[in-house]
């Protein structure tokens, strides 16, 4: 990740926690601009001076073998204040002389019961009766560092929270920047404003203009094709490079036949009149379901489509002039179950069809300006944009489409009957008014086929499976709890409208350990 030049940040030194984002998140919630680097990273800083705060992440690795990963030691002493979570905690009690054990007995996974020791700057308003953090290691710090105190304990790890005052470094064991830990927002909060004494000076929309000059700043007078899909992400890539180079953008939109129904003809119309952008349609659905024929593997689906869309991008870049660049609506989320975007251990989830699913060899270099971006973030610029709330406030859409909801081989016939159904479910979810109340909801065909009875005669369909969450990024997300009858309802609707389904089931995952996405 680039190392920019804002005054008054804090830098998250990343060691592969799948939540680190959240981090820099939450700090970037409360108004404060924030990085994320890697050890090697922060390594090659020499000027500390825009740095009033530094965050250490938690991550796989453990301090009790003899390589670990670590940070210059003088970032510990140029009075820059620290705050350790999890394996953070542990590398700074094993830097100032505390001893740090591996045991299963001491391991915590999930809500544990925090209990208060000592008043601390750390913590003011963090602690209530009852309260519970998140909790998820297997090291534990078992002798305290030198010239640190307890400030609160669980059950199993008596140095949950320690605390330097006089240096002004901090730890704490568990997870506050997740939402299962009670109030761990007032621990950030009391970080930045209280130790590192710092302002509100961040926010989404002032993002807009210093992303409209790196774009204008790295095409100069290249002409750049945006994958126009019509959901949130491409839309807001779509508006700011039309407002930093409107003159050499090429909106491209993709028709891969994987789209939900009649979307890609309202979103088409929309953007031409209302938004003014140079948007040309291509229909490739024919080649799409023609290369994904009897491929069963997600992982196979999600990079044949990626590697297609690479190859219809180049394809179109000849027909013009100067074309460098191909735009993309990347977001952090898909970056880091893709992979780690700063080269940290965070493990590979799955690709994503415009990152782990790009082939390696481009011709076009890659804007993706969302990047650092999560989704309601993006929403927000969005706004500020002038974006349609239609489109703004649209769940969620992969991009393989409905090529990683239809479970196993894609055939024209299943992605009709699935548009059916998802049309449906999304259809009955705005009635409610229940639509804007879920993260994401969709309907997905599952490879099974059921017996069913209808007018007293045999059938022999497949089976919908439908999907909703709550989620406030994506990284976490709980299925979400309908009112008593809406699959009574919902059941009869699709199954008496949609030829090929004769069952409908509910999904009541929760992520982790499920993903949001079936594929």
């Amino acid at each position: 990740m680039q190392f920019h030049s804002h005054k008054d940040k804090i830098i998250i030194v990343d060691f592969g926690s799948q939540v680190t984002k959240l981090i820099a998140r939450r700090v970037r919630e409360l108004g404060v601009y924030s990085e994320i680097l890697t050890p090697s990273q922060i390594k090659k800083i020499k000027d500390y001076d825009t740095i009033k705060g530094i965050i250490l992440s938690g991550g796989p690795s453990t301090v009790t073998k003899k390589k670990f990963q670590t940070v210059p030691k003088k970032i510990f002493k140029i009075k820059i204040p620290i705050l350790g979570i999890c394996y953070g905690l542990q590398l700074i009690a094993k830097l100032y002389g505390g001893k740090i054990k591996s045991s299963k007995k001491r391991r915590e996974f999930g809500r544990a019961l925090i209990l208060k020791k000592k008043n601390s700057i750390l913590t003011k308003g963090f602690f209530y009766k009852g309260s519970s953090v998140w909790m998820s290691h297997e090291d534990a710090v078992v002798k305290l560092p030198k010239n640190f105190q307890v400030v609160a304990s669980t059950n199993e790890s008596k140095l949950t929270i320690l605390e330097n005052n006089r240096e002004k470094i901090y730890g704490v064991q568990f997870h506050p920047e997740v939402t299962h830990t009670d109030n761990g927002k007032y621990i950030f909060k009391n970080f930045l404003f209280s130790i590192c004494k710092l302002k509100k000076k961040w926010s989404i929309p002032s993002q807009k203009n210093r992303l409209i000059q790196d774009i204008r700043s790295k095409v100069k007078k290249g002409k750049v094709l945006c994958a126009l899909s019509g959901g949130v992400d491409s839309s807001v890539v779509a508006l700011l490079i039309n407002k930093a180079i409107k003159k050499n953008l090429i909106c491209i939109m993709v028709d891969t036949g994987l789209m939900r129904k009649n979307e890609f003809k309202y979103t088409f119309k929309l953007f031409k009149k209302k938004y003014k952008l140079n948007v040309r349609l291509i229909n490739a659905s024919s080649i799409f379901l023609k290369r994904l024929k009897n491929i069963h593997d997600p992982e196979k689906k999600r990079k044949i489509i990626g590697k297609l869309f690479i190859r219809i991008f180049e394809r179109e870049a000849k027909k013009f002039k100067n074309v460098k660049y191909l735009a993309q609506g990347t977001l952090y989320p898909d970056i880091i179950e893709s992979q780690s975007p700063t080269g940290s251990k965070s493990s590979k989830i799955k690709s994503h069809h415009n990152v782990g699913g790009l082939p390696k060899k481009m011709k076009l270099k890659l804007i993706e300006p969302l990047r650092e971006f999560f989704k309601d973030e993006v929403r927000v610029l969005g706004n500020s944009l002038g974006l349609t709330k239609d489109i703004s406030n649209r769940h969620p859409f992969p991009g393989p489409g409905l090529g990683i909801r239809i479970l196993g081989n894609v055939t024209r016939e299943k992605i009709n009957i699935l548009q059916k159904a998802d049309y449906i479910y999304i259809n009955e979810l705005n009635r409610l008014k229940l639509y804007d109340k879920i993260w994401q909801a969709y309907a997905a065909l599952l490879p099974v086929r059921t017996v069913g009875v209808m007018g007293d005669s045999r059938t022999y369909e497949y089976t919908c499976l439908l999907r909703a969450v709550t989620s406030e990024d994506g990284m976490t997300a709980d299925f979400f709890t309908f009112p008593k009858d809406f699959f009574n309802n919902i059941s009869n609707k699709i199954i008496n409208n949609v030829k090929g389904i004769n069952r409908v089931v509910y999904d009541i995952s929760s992520k982790p350990p499920s993903t949001i996405e079936l594929e």
